[in-house]
């Protein structure tokens, strides 16, 4: 007769998700995991498979977790829209107390060149981020916000490049004014 589970998976996918956004895939081990999952190992391999399984499972929950592109889709103005957008990445940087970071980004930085699939994700998340910026720069050269010579792919790639560095500096050292100087700079980029 099998045994029925005696803990909630998804509860146990978002802990997960919490240690390995908190530590980071390396400095967490399974016995971190077993004490803040509060399941046995042989349940952590039943249900997710091992530590890298369930540290993928766990990125793709963070991924799935809001939709961070949705404000750029919003109809009106585009570049009012893109500099809130740029700000928020800004104020969430300088809100972390714990200094956690994107956890797409610390995959890319600890995980991305040595594990293909943890590059997918990352790259898949880098992609809809960059699609979702060409799409609003598109908007903002239709709508006469910038100039017609600009090339909004190349526009949304600078800053996808820039915003992932915003991660970065926000985890190492969140100095308001280097960030919001970057912002305001990929801003008069933009529109020049």
């Amino acid at each position: 007769m099998a045994r029925s589970k005696e803990f909630d998976p998804e509860v146990a996918l978002q802990r997960a998700l919490e240690l390995f956004w908190e530590r980071g895939y390396e400095a967490t081990s399974m016995a971190d995991l077993v004490e803040r999952l509060g399941v046995a190992r042989a349940g952590i391999y039943a249900t997710f498979g091992g530590k890298r399984e369930l540290y993928l499972k766990a990125l793709e929950r963070y991924m799935e977790q809001g939709n961070v592109v949705e404000p750029l889709s919003q109809p009106g103005p585009a570049l009012p829209a893109l500099r809130a957008f740029l700000d928020r990445y800004v104020a969430e940087c300088l809100a972390d107390e714990l200094r956690r970071g994107c956890l797409v980004v610390n995959t890319a930085v600890e995980l991305a060149g040595r594990d293909p699939a943890a590059a997918r994700k990352v790259t898949a998340s880098w992609a809809e981020l960059e699609a979702a910026l060409a799409s609003s720069l598109i908007r903002a050269r239709a709508q006469g916000e910038i100039p017609a010579g600009k090339d909004p792919h190349a526009l949304a790639r600078f800053l996808l490049v820039l915003l992932q560095g915003v991660r970065v500096l926000g985890r190492a050292d969140p100095d308001p004014r280097r960030l919001r100087d970057a912002v305001e700079q990929a801003m008069n980029a933009v529109q020049i």
